[in-house]
C-alpha cells in the first residue's frame, strides 16, 4: 500500500509504547523489525518519545514511562475529529475517560478512555503528527486487537463511540467501519476486487479485530493489543529471543497467516502476523 497521510475518523492510526528503559526497547525492536529512532520530545524535557521510522516513514514510538506503576504494554490509538467530543461520548456509553483531552505540542490532542469493562484506548485528534505513515508491511502495525469477554457490551460501546460494526472472519470476529473500504479503495485501486478474490469480501471495511475472553478465564483482563506485520513468522520468533524477548505462542498456522506472539525484555507483549496466501483453506 502507499505511504499514509492521515486516516478518517474512527479508524486505529497509531500504537505507542511507555517502557522503563526506552533505549533498551528501541535496540530491541531495532533489532527485531529494523526501526530506526528518533526522539521527539525538545532538549531537556526530561523523557523520551522515540519515534520509530522504515525507510523515514514513521510506523510506532516508544516513550518513559510517565508512572513507574503503570503496567508496559503497547497502546492503540484511534484517529477522531475531536477528542473533546469523544470522551463525552464514551461518558454516554458507559466508558471512563481516564486521561482528559490535552494537547501534545503541535503534534495533535489525545485523551485516554476504558471501554465499559475497562480496555484501555486512546484517541488522536491530528495537526502536525498525522499517525502511521507505513503500515501493513514488515515491521509496521497491521492489526489491532480487542480481547473482551462481554461481547455484547463492546458492540454497543464502540458502534456509539467510533461507529463500529462487527464482521466474521474465517477465523474470528472483526471490526468495520462502513465506508472504510472507500477511502482504501481511492488510496489503493483494485483493493476490494483483491479481498473478493480471497473469498472475504467486505473485508475492506475492517478496521481492527477481536477475540472473546473465555468465561472461565478470570484473570486475563480486557485488553487492546498489537500485531506487527513480518515477512517470516519462525524468524522473527527466533530473532526476538535472541535479542532477550519471550516466545509467549511459538509460530502457529491459521486462516491467511502464520503468526507467534511475544514479549519484548520489558515486558510488553505484542504478535507478529505473516501473511500466507496458502493458507486461505486452512481450518483452524
Amino acid at each position: 500500500m502507499p505511504e499514509r497521510d492521515g486516516y478518517i475518523a474512527g479508524v486505529p492510526c497509531w500504537v505507542d509504547t511507555s517502557q522503563p528503559d526506552p533505549d533498551a526497547a528501541a535496540a530491541f525492536y531495532g533489532g527485531l523489525f529494523g526501526w530506526e529512532v528518533e526522539d521527539a520530545m525538545p532538549p531537556g524535557a526530561g523523557a523520551k518519545y522515540l519515534v520509530a521510522r522504515l525507510r523515514g516513514g514513521a510506523v510506532a514510538a516508544i516513550s518513559s514511562q510517565m508512572d513507574a506503576s503503570e503496567p508496559v504494554g503497547w497502546n492503540t490509538y484511534v484517529w477522531v475529529e475531536s477528542a473533546d467530543e469523544t470522551a463525552a461520548k464514551v461518558r454516554d456509553a458507559g466508558g471512563a475517560v481516564l486521561t482528559e483531552p490535552f494537547d501534545v505540542f503541535d503534534a495533535g490532542r489525545m485523551a485516554v478512555f476504558a471501554d465499559n469493562v475497562g480496555a484501555v484506548i486512546s484517541v488522536w485528534e491530528a495537526k502536525e503528527h498525522r499517525g502511521a505513515r507505513i503500515v501493513n508491511e514488515h515491521g509496521a502495525v497491521n492489526f489491532n486487537v480487542l480481547a473482551t469477554g462481554d461481547l455484547d457490551g463492546a458492540r454497543r460501546f464502540y458502534n456509539a463511540v467510533f461507529g463500529w460494526e462487527t464482521f466474521d472472519l474465517p477465523a474470528g470476529k472483526a471490526w468495520t467501519l462502513p465506508g472504510y473500504g472507500d477511502y482504501l479503495e481511492q488510496l489503493t485501486p483494485g483493493l476490494r476486487a483483491r479481498t473478493a478474490e480471497f473469498g472475504v469480501p467486505g473485508f475492506e471495511d475492517v478496521v481492527a479485530a477481536f477475540n472473546p475472553i473465555p468465561a472461565d478465564d478470570t484473570d486475563t483482563p480486557a485488553n487492546w493489543s498489537v500485531t506487527f506485520g513480518t515477512d517470516d513468522a519462525d524468524a522473527t520468533a527466533e530473532r526476538a529471543a535472541s535479542l532477550g524477548g519471550e516466545v509467549v505462542v511459538p509460530p502457529f498456522d491459521g486462516p491467511f497467516v502464520r503468526m507467534t506472539v511475544l514479549r519484548d525484555p520489558q515486558g510488553a507483549t505484542f504478535t507478529a502476523s505473516q501473511f500466507v496466501p496458502e493458507n486461505r483453506d486452512f481450518a483452524s
